[in-house]
């Protein structure tokens, strides 16, 4: 296997390098050259291969908490009054008005003339 297989496996393995190149720290260039001077050495790859921490479920409540404080409550009722403004709008425009077609209508006699 050469070199540039053995680094794709490599990359396979580790899938957190790929986080790095999207965020643009870093590209694949540098990372290969990581990888042709010191190979899987751990040290080498310390920085970009740590660990990331589970956040426990106690942390996640406590961001969810600040979160719902922060809400704009008014904020959120002008919305929605906002938008239900819009979909009375919409239904006013949308429903049919019965038309009386019928009655503007009005043939006129036949014995009369237009000034009669």
């Amino acid at each position: 296997m050469n070199k540039k297989e053995e680094f794709k496996a490599f990359v396979k393995k580790n899938p957190r390098l790929i986080k790095f190149v999207k965020e643009g720290s870093m590209n694949w260039q540098k990372f290969y050259e990581i990888f042709d001077l010191y190979g899987e050495d751990e040290n080498a790859w310390k920085d970009y291969l740590k660990k990331e921490e589970k956040k426990s479920v106690e942390n996640t409540s406590t961001d969810l908490v600040s979160w719902l404080k922060n809400i704009d409550l008014d904020g959120v009722q002008n919305g929605m009054n906002s938008l239900q403004r819009v979909v009375a709008l919409l239904g006013e425009l949308t429903t049919k008005s019965p038309t009386t077609t019928e009655n503007a209508y009005k043939p006129r006699p036949l014995y009369k003339h237009f000034e009669d």
